[in-house]
């Protein structure tokens, strides 16, 4: 096994933070819909990526950084000021993996990423959107009709300052904890016991999201008979159509097909099923 020599004069714990706090306030800045915020975690992470490697005249370093960045471009979604914790648990298993190349399964890293997304996204939303954003602007809207300019002063504090303990803290909660745990779990067999839960809990907030944001429905009905083809397949199986698209597009990514055509599959495919509605 080869030894990951790692950069001379490491940078603190405080600068981590400070990483794992700015950078997951731009987590949405280039949100797409491919893999929604995996160029914003890529770019939470890079500081420790680059850390990790940073002897670019070393043939077998720019291989692991380059594999570690892939490793981070996958499909990730979480509430911006939770994702602050992944960012720092998630850098903890880089130092780990970088350090023990030999025995620290990297498809762990993604498989805790993808199990916190669910969670932490429930959490987050209905804290941060669904309380705080409502109390927030509730009192600023009222104080603004009242001509008083702590309306709006008032609605940014309040809605900024819990996101900033939350921030702040969960970065460094995550970064911690990794780095006192993550050692423990290396023990026996408990990091398979660990892969093993996070993609069960996964396929779980996968299967969640296709149910809740694929939304496949057929209009074909038949009025001489009335029969409508949706209630069938739903009496069947709920969300049947979501689920044979979903797994469709998986095999055809699978096969390596480009985005564009994709994108080109669901727009014939939806103009030809509205079609069929139209003409039963």
């Amino acid at each position: 096994m080869s030894k990951m020599s790692t950069v001379s004069g490491r940078r603190s714990d405080f600068k981590k933070y400070l990483q794992f706090f700015w950078r997951s306030w731009a987590i949405q800045a280039s949100w797409n819909y491919e893999r929604q915020m995996n160029m914003g975690f890529l770019y939470g992470i890079a500081p420790t990526l680059n850390e990790l490697y940073p002897d670019e005249t070393n043939p077998e370093q720019v291989v692991q950084k380059k594999e570690a960045y892939e490793r981070h471009m996958a499909f990730y979604n979480c509430t911006p000021q939770t994702s602050a914790f992944v960012l720092g648990l998630a850098s903890s298993m880089e130092e780990q993996y970088a350090a023990d190349r030999e025995h620290f399964n990297p498809d762990t890293i993604n498989a805790v990423k993808t199990s916190l997304m669910g969670p932490l996204s429930g959490v987050g939303d209905s804290f941060f959107q669904g309380t705080v954003r409502v109390i927030a602007f509730g009192l600023g809207i009222s104080l603004a009709q009242q001509g008083s300019i702590l309306g709006p002063v008032l609605a940014i504090l309040i809605s900024l300052v819990p996101a900033w303990f939350v921030t702040w803290y969960g970065g460094k909660l995550g970064y911690t904890m990794g780095s006192k745990y993550l050692t423990k779990l290396q023990s026996g067999n408990l990091m398979d016991q660990l892969m093993y839960v996070c993609g069960v809990v996964g396929l779980m907030v996968i299967g969640a999201m296709v149910a809740g944001m694929v939304g496949i429905t057929t209009p074909i009905s038949f009025e001489s008979t009335g029969l409508v083809l949706q209630n069938i397949v739903d009496g069947i199986l709920p969300q049947a159509l979501s689920l044979l698209v979903t797994m469709t597009m998986y095999f055809l990514i699978r096969k390596r097909v480009s985005t564009g055509w994709l994108l080109l599959i669901c727009i014939v495919g939806g103009i030809i099923i509205n079609a069929l509605g139209v003409l039963a």
